[in-house]
């Protein structure tokens, strides 16, 4: 017995040990499934909505099925709550889920009405408030019926939906209704915006945590080639007028599709874009502006020309260095607390039996003429571009790929800190469900998780970059299931150390839960 208790005080002794010298044994992954429902399959689409309560809740869309399956901590399903009262002909969906509640925002048609309405659940996903009516909109027979976009705030304490009509192309009508917490209305307003047709273009569209609407809007002149005004729009939340400010650029350069991030803590709006040195050449670096919200104008313009040391982590010091970012698109962009940022690129591409992708094919499908059948509004909805994936159509036997990550630090000043790359090569055929990779934002790191084929079987890989730049490369995931297959790129964060991310069980779908 004396021998058999010292062996146990021997082997506690030796795990606090290796806990010590090896901490990460400690903080491993962990991965919790979820059991198939047999009304899920691959055709299934899907909201991850977030951890609301003590439970976890994914919106689910079967034809017109509707249900809420609510899981607890442990991803096991607790009800799938059907959501009888969205009508037959629902149009969409929007969620803007809180700590105990969650707000979801719905469209529906009846005759030629489209009303937006809204409701409040709980973390059970059963009604806490009657279907409120947002906003309603009468509509000809040729027009699209999604018409409503719904924004939040980071504190998500404003809830802004809008619409835009642009019945008259060359003057669009913008309504906006802008909400607090309990989707009180605050403020409704209309205003007009002058288009010029065919050359206008806008960025996503965001709100800040005072109300203030805010996006960009920009023009290509020689046939959509060139750059030859970028605009910040603002909308201040009580006011019913847009406040046009240009963005002056240093000289001319063809941009890349802009992204836009709101830095709320020290109200600032960023700007970012790739940028060439002339139609349909090579992507030379990347191109920044950083408006200062307080002094209502630019704080910092910046370009940053990709060095040759850039191109050789970007692709490999045997790449053509010319070319090492032309197949790069800007994926996240994470505000730090001082005004610094990190920007993360993804090498994304196309081929088939038509040939290999050119960027220039789809540069400018985020405009407001991308959708043949709209006649009437304009809606986010319609515009495809959002990574080179996103095309119409698509030629016979294409094949996707997802390459490697490059990770840029930038201080509150613009000053390059540090780059890195992720390596990785990625290929699935005639799907992208599998490719690319998912962000988890942990505080003192950030997580990259994306599948690698490894002896023939698809293996959920993490990366993670620190404050320094360093990359650290972690073990396989434990409790990877034979025959279940990550969509990373799909998933969500749900709280700051865990994540969901569904999953493809043979012809199901199913979701996992990845706490760090």
């Amino acid at each position: 017995m004396m021998k058999l208790r010292k062996n146990i005080l021997h082997q506690l002794l030796l795990v606090v040990l290796l806990q010590a010298v090896f901490p990460f044994i400690s903080t491993a992954q962990k991965i919790t499934y979820s059991e198939a429902e047999r009304e899920d399959g691959r055709r299934t689409d899907f909201e991850i909505i977030g951890k609301v309560g003590s439970n976890i809740l994914i919106f689910k869309n079967n034809r017109n099925d509707n249900a809420i399956s609510v899981y607890n901590n442990d991803m096991k399903l607790l009800e799938r709550v059907k959501l009888d009262y969205l009508d037959d002909r629902w149009i969409n969906v929007d969620f803007v889920p809180y700590s105990n509640h969650v707000w979801m925002v719905y469209q529906f048609q009846r005759r030629s009405i489209v009303y937006c309405m809204g409701v409040k659940l709980d973390q059970n996903a059963k009604r806490m408030s009657d279907p409120v009516e947002l906003d309603t909109t009468r509509i000809g027979w040729a027009a699209s019926n999604k018409l409503y976009t719904t924004i939040y705030s980071d504190d998500k304490q404003k809830i802004m939906v809008f619409k835009i009509n642009n019945r008259n192309p060359k003057n669009f009508l913008f309504t906006t209704l802008l909400f607090n917490a309990n989707m009180e209305l605050q403020h409704k307003h209309h205003m007009n915006m002058p288009m010029e047709e065919r050359n206008d273009y806008f960025t996503d569209f965001l709100v800040d945590n005072e109300g203030d609407m805010v996006f960009g809007k920009f023009q290509r002149k020689n046939g959509s080639d060139y750059i030859s005004n970028l605009q910040l729009i603002t909308k201040k939340g009580g006011e019913e007028k847009f406040n046009v400010r240009d963005l002056h650029q240093k000289d001319e350069r063809v941009l890349d599709e802009v992204k836009i991030k709101i830095d709320n803590t020290n109200r600032r709006y960023l700007f970012s874009a790739l940028y060439y040195k002339q139609k349909r050449g090579n992507v030379e670096g990347l191109y920044t502006v950083i408006w200062d919200k307080a002094a209502d104008s630019v704080l910092k313009e910046t370009m940053l020309a990709f060095n040759d040391d850039l191109r050789k982590q970007a692709k490999g010091p045997d790449a053509n260095l010319r070319i090492a970012f032309n197949d790069y698109f800007i994926s996240d962009i994470i505000i730090k607390r001082d005004g610094g940022y990190l920007l993360t690129a993804e090498s994304m591409y196309t081929t088939s039996r038509g040939g290999t992708f050119n960027r220039w094919d789809y540069l400018y499908w985020n405009n407001p003429w991308s959708s043949p059948l709209d006649y009437s509004y304009w809606s986010p909805y319609y515009s495809p571009w959002r990574s080179p994936w996103n095309r119409y159509g698509g030629a016979a036997a294409t094949r996707y790929h997802a390459e490697n990550i490059m990770v840029l630090s930038f201080d509150k000043d613009e000053n390059l800190q540090w780059s890195n790359v992720i390596s990785k090569t990625q290929f699935d055929d005639e799907t992208d469900a599998l490719v690319s990779h998912s962000l988890m934002n942990t505080g003192g790191e950030l997580h990259f998780l994306f599948n690698v084929y490894e002896r023939r079987t698809l293996l959920l890989n993490d990366h993670s970059i620190g404050p320094d730049g360093k990359i650290t490369r972690h073990p396989t995931l434990k409790n990877l299931e034979r025959g279940v297959e990550f969509m990373p790129r799909l998933g969500k964060q749900i709280s700051a150390s865990s994540m969901v991310v569904p999953c493809q069980l043979r012809n199901y779908l199913t979701f996992a839960k990845i706490e760090f």
